[in-house]
């Protein structure tokens, strides 16, 4: 029996070389992911071995006492030095600073100090040398290339009064991911005295300390308490519990995008499954003669169904190993391109773990042996009469459908609905989880039904092709409706793609649209003026400028501040402030209650989400301020679209804060008649002098957020396209075999007069017509789905509106259209290549 099977296998090699095709792209998405996965947590915890490298003993700080105010003295560093079983200490600060950028305008940009211990330094130099002088700076590679700046070069930063200090680039440097590297997005190392030049606001994150020859990490840190006398103030730990807490960190961060990669191939291997039945079922219809003709010489109905799955296997196996190099390949690939996109030499990790190996073969050998097991099972059932037949039956099934089928599609229906109702009923992350778990319900419910579905749907869409192409496209109607489970089977896999592609690229749409409304809404300024450095507000002498500017006929200055307040109060919040004027004008939040006109000083408009958190409501009163600077704000209105707790006056700000340091952004309105173009030119001519001031417009503004979302949708496109390439593929794979099936009825055709190009193109409208079956139930599904999920997310403080993208799903449909022609291009040749006697002949 086992030289049979291997016989067999030998004889169907290129056609199980073909439908595994299926399998080896699920396994190499599958391996590829847990590949990318495993390099990005490898380099994470590359990055952060840098800051805890070299560290015995760590002092952070817990929050507790007036350390958490100042940040880490000079003090406490002078009594870590001095204590028993320490080698060497430093102090980790950075500055943010403004980087000036060759067209005078400044980045945002973090300074961090240079540790006078060398062990402790977290970061490696690359070239050059570190900074010897107040006058010399080391960079990070990564802001070196962003700056287009080389060794040698001047590097000019701006202090907290906009003074220049320039320093001369001495090396570069490879950091690691430390809390310098939030302070802004380039990044440089002084000296501790040049440091405190930028800013007499240095504070200190952290203190590290190096043990002397022969002092444990533990002895280090007794030691260190003992001296600073149980100080609640500080956050003692070893070396070793600081790499512990930071590992389990980042092991977190990176399962969690490995987890959002594996969602997506599960829905690939789920696609694949269903190419691999499909496949299985045809081979197996193929193999009548073959396998009733085994159970005459003796097979027993376990032998037949083992050498079916022995085929399973050997298939599995083989498309295990090519998908799992195949992964490791397009882990490399993404990587590298995502290296050269963001200029960075990025190393490429490839750790391919046990688990990973694991996974590969056990996904790709368990779905492909799952997926025979029925055709297995139905293989055992053929008759050892078959063999005896002059004409076996081909295989085609009678389109009917179980009751069970009917009555499981029927609860799946009903659970779906059940949850997409529970669903619309939660807020924000809840109702679009809950009910996206609903759709997928209703879409299984759909999947059950195909057999039914095929039929109706088959008619409606032949009646086209039928009315064109005459006989060929008649007969290709008829052959796409001869055998509805098996149809169904092939476009299923298609028709999940397609909803999954279509659901969210209507939701995104919808979100997109939306966004833009909105910012036209509450920003109908034609500019607005903001500061590229979030630290450094703008001032009032840009105010004063704008406001005297011929072209402009309102200015709004908007400011944000937070209150102090009482410790873990429900009524701390992040207000913004403008002038009574510009509310409802340039600031035009929507008015839930009350009202915004004429803001007085002491009154509040709150948010909708901040009054429901507070129990709050318009004649009520916020409480805010603590000792001489408390007062109660008057709740005038509630509205929704803002992104803060309220909005006050700027008189009001003042009174809790006299020395308002400046403002977040300032909104531009042009005077009628007034060109963009001109009105632009005049704001710039009063912004170009500050390095900080950037315009932005609302059109500005809306293409990046459009850019942002075509950039999630596209990373989305690209995972799920997957799916539906391997549903292509399934399309293919099931016309090729069943081109080898009807080899005969084939040859009786071209010998009633059915010429080759008649028979191509019979194949081909075949062809398209599964695809669109596939491609339409699954984009009317994205589409209603769509509006599902829109509706769970609207709400009455962001009411989302429905927006279906008609070009790009119709793109999406003309794409199936053409990926079918090409997908029945091999089997049409080949059919029309087989010479009719030869055809006739066949068994």
């Amino acid at each position: 029996m086992l030289k049979t099977i291997i016989a067999g296998v030998r004889a169907r090699t290129a056609r199980l070389l073909l439908s595994s095709i299926a399998i080896m792209l699920g396994v190499a998405f599958v391996s590829g992911t847990l590949v990318l996965g495993d390099g990005i947590t490898e380099g994470m915890k590359d990055e952060f071995a840098k800051t805890s490298r070299g560290v015995d003993a760590s002092m952070s700080l817990t929050g507790e006492g007036p350390e958490s105010e100042t940040g880490i003295s000079q003090a406490a560093l002078d009594k870590v030095r001095g204590t028993q079983g320490v080698q060497g200490a430093d102090i980790r600060s950075y500055v943010s600073a403004a980087l000036l950028t060759a067209g005078g305008k400044a980045k945002p940009a973090s300074a961090g100090p240079l540790a006078s211990t060398p062990e402790l330094r977290e970061y490696d130099l690359k070239d050059g040398r570190f900074p010897a002088s107040t006058t010399e700076t080391a960079v990070d590679v990564r802001a070196l290339a962003t700056t287009k700046l080389s060794l040698g070069q001047q590097i000019t930063l701006l202090d907290e009064n906009d003074a220049k200090h320039s320093f001369t680039i001495v090396g570069t440097f490879a950091q690691g991911a430390n809390s310098m590297s939030l302070g802004g997005s380039e990044h440089l190392v002084l000296l501790p005295e040049a440091l405190t030049g930028l800013s007499d606001k240095v504070r200190g994150y952290e203190l590290v300390a190096k043990a002397a020859p022969g002092v444990t990490q533990q002895q280090l840190v007794a030691n260190l308490e003992k001296t600073f006398g149980g100080d609640r103030a500080f956050k003692f730990q070893t070396g070793e519990q600081l790499t512990t807490e930071t590992l389990k960190q980042i092991s977190e961060r990176s399962n969690e995008f490995t987890q959002l990669l594996l969602a997506f191939a599960l829905i690939a291997l789920v696609v694949a499954a269903m190419v691999i039945y499909n496949t299985f079922t045809i081979l197996v219809a193929q193999r009548t003669r073959e396998l009733a003709l085994m159970r005459c010489v003796g097979a027993s109905r376990g032998q037949v169904f083992g050498s079916v799955i022995a085929e399973a296997v050997a298939m599995g196996f083989l498309a295990s190993v090519i998908g799992l190099f195949g992964g490791i390949g397009v882990s490399a690939l993404m990587q590298t391109v995502v290296g050269s996109l963001s200029g960075d030499n990025t190393v490429v990790r490839l750790p391919v773990t046990p688990t990973t190996v694991l996974a590969a073969f056990g996904v790709g050998v368990l779905i492909t042996v799952v997926s025979a097991a029925l055709p297995a099972r139905k293989a055992t059932k053929v008759a050892p009469v078959a063999a005896l037949r002059a004409q076996l039956d081909s295989g085609e099934e009678v389109a009917r459908t179980g009751k069970l089928r009917i009555a499981f599609a029927v609860l799946l229906g009903l659970a779906g609905a059940g949850v997409v109702y529970l669903g619309t009923g939660m807020e924000e992350e809840a109702a679009l989880i809950i009910t996206g778990s609903g759709t997928m319900l209703l879409l299984a419910m759909v999947v059950t039904l195909g057999p039914v579905l095929v039929g109706p749907v088959n008619r409606v869409l032949g009646v086209v092709p039928r009315a064109l192409f005459g006989v060929p496209a008649k007969l290709a109607s008829g052959n796409a409706g001869r055998n509805p489970k098996r149809t169904a089977a092939t476009t299923a896999a298609l028709m999940i793609g397609v909803t999954i592609v279509s659901l969210v690229t209507v939701v995104a749409t919808s979100a997109k649209e939306t966004a833009s409304a909105e910012v036209d809404q509450r920003f109908p300024a034609d500019y607005t003026v903001t500061s590229s450095i979030y630290s450094r507000p703008l001032q009032q002498d840009l105010l004063d400028q704008l406001t005297a500017v011929p072209q402009v006929a309102k200015v709004a200055p908007v400011a944000a501040f937070a209150p102090e307040s009482e410790e873990n109060s429900q009524y701390s919040a992040y207000l913004e402030a403008t002038t009574p004027e510009a509310l409802g004008d340039l600031v035009r939040p929507k008015v839930v209650s009350g009202s915004i006109t004429g803001l007085e000083d002491g009154e509040v408009a709150i948010s909708s989400s901040f009054a429901k958190r507070g129990g709050l409501a318009v004649g009520g009163t916020l409480p805010q301020g603590v000792g001489a600077t408390k007062k109660d704000l008057k709740v005038v209105a509630v509205v929704d679209g803002i992104d803060s707790s309220g909005i006050v006056t700027l008189a009001t700000l003042n009174s809790f804060n006299p020395d308002t340091p400046g403002f977040r952004s300032i909104m531009v309105k042009l005077k009628d008649g007034v060109g963009a173009e001109a009105g632009r030119a005049a704001v710039e001519k009063v912004t170009d002098p500050s390095p900080i001031a950037v315009i932005d417009s609302a059109a500005e503004t809306k293409a990046q957020l459009n850019t942002q979302v075509d950039q999630v949708l596209g990373f989305i496109w690209a995972l799920i396209g997957l799916a539906v390439i391997i549903a292509l593929f399934g399309i293919a794979n099931t016309l090729t075999l069943s081109v080898l099936e009807r080899t005969r009825e084939s040859a009786l055709l071209r010998a009633l007069g059915l010429t080759k190009s008649q028979l191509r193109l019979m194949l081909v409208v075949e062809s398209v017509l599964m695809a669109v079956m596939g491609a339409a139930i699954g984009l009317v599904l994205g589409v209603g789905f769509g509006w599902i999920l829109v509706e769970a997310l609207s709400s009455d403080s962001f009411p989302i509106t429905f927006d279906v993208p008609v070009g790009q799903i119709g793109v999406m449909l003309l794409a199936a259209v053409v990926a079918a022609m090409i997908a029945a291009a091999m089997p049409a040749r080949r059919a029309a290549r087989t010479s009719v006697v030869a055809g006739m002949a066949e068994a």
